[in-house]
């Protein structure tokens, strides 16, 4: 390849990788992770000027970021106090993100990323690849699911937010007392509600985990602003 094509090739890596880094810190932030408005908004220069190699390729292991729950979200994650447990803590922690740079994705590269994300207190992870997971990766993730949340993103699904889509209605997590109480008021089972899948791509991008519900806010000409709720499972 002659510099030309090699510099077209850089290029091209740049913007992808910065569109996806940019995605994932929307994503992070939206869940309430406390970021810098300056992170997330990052230009394509600045970009350049920060995570790129002299060559213009884009230095991937730059690229990993943490971030901690903001109040807001450790109110949201906090189980309702009980009798026995008058003070309980919330479910989440901090997070991890790394884009991985090995072209080589397999078995023991998951393994590894689970093991500094649990030796370091993270309560979650999430794997940026250029290629899916294999199914014998899949079950690898799943043997570490009860020491930490481990998530895989691919980079081409994270070069345009799907949330930002016209067509996509805004999601909002309840807390565990706003869950209680929309069953209360409407008398039912959490069973009886509507349901979103786990792998839904907003699902997925929130981060929900199984029984949390979501508000789903759509707006309509004749109706206005309305909300309809669904359960993760």
């Amino acid at each position: 390849m002659d510099d030309s094509h090699a510099s077209d090739a850089n290029s091209k890596e740049v913007v992808k990788l910065w569109r996806a880094w940019r995605t994932v810190h929307e994503m992070v932030a939206d869940r309430e992770y406390e970021l810098a408005e300056e992170e997330v908004k990052i230009s394509l220069e600045r970009f350049r000027d920060e995570y790129c190699m002299p060559d213009g390729s884009v230095n991937r292991a730059k690229l990993s970021f943490s971030a901690r729950p903001s109040d807001s979200m450790l109110r949201k994650h906090t189980p309702p106090a009980t009798a026995n447990n008058p003070d309980p803590t919330p479910d989440c922690g901090p997070i991890w993100v790394e884009f991985l740079s090995d072209p080589k994705f397999g078995v023991n590269i998951i393994r590894n990323f689970a093991k500094y994300v649990i030796e370091n207190n993270y309560q979650t992870g999430i794997m940026v690849t250029n290629q899916a997971l294999s199914p014998t990766a899949r079950k690898t993730l799943g043997q570490v699911e009860g020491l930490a949340k481990i998530e895989c993103f691919l980079e081409e699904d994270l070069l345009v937010n799907i949330t930002h889509h016209e067509l996509v209605p805004r999601h909002v997590l309840l807390s565990r007392d706003e869950k209680i109480a929309l069953l209360k008021r409407y008398r039912l089972k959490e069973t009886q509600l509507p349901r979103i899948l786990q792998k839904d791509p907003v699902a997925r991008y929130l981060g929900l985990k199984r029984g949390q519900v979501v508000k789903i806010i759509r707006t309509s000409e004749t109706a206005g602003r309305y909300a309809s709720y669904r359960l993760c499972v």
